[in-house]
């Protein structure tokens, strides 16, 4: 599907200079803003994007403030429970 924004040429010109691929930049803004809206899941960013894997599109979410819900303390959480389930076993 295409689709066609108007913008009026000075701010086209604007933006193309300090985004060379002004069409590739739209299209990571609508699909993020469609995650942080609950519109598209992960896997379905990394589809429209082109990306290989979920990963991918979580490291990419992530660096625009977008992957949701994981903030210091669930990381902190996270941390402890690893901690807890790789300690060894007592005999």
């Amino acid at each position: 599907m295409a689709i066609t924004i108007e913008l009026p040429r000075e701010i086209e010109q604007q933006l193309q200079s300090q985004w060379t691929d002004l069409a590739r930049h739209a299209l990571e803004g609508l699909v993020t803003e469609a995650f942080r809206q609950g519109k598209l899941s992960s896997h379905e960013v990394a589809l429209a994007l082109g990306m290989g894997s979920r990963r991918e599109a979580m490291a990419f979410l992530s660096e625009r403030g977008a992957y949701p819900g994981y903030d210091l303390e669930e990381l902190e959480e996270d941390r402890r429970t690893i901690e807890r389930t790789m300690k060894p076993k007592a005999s």
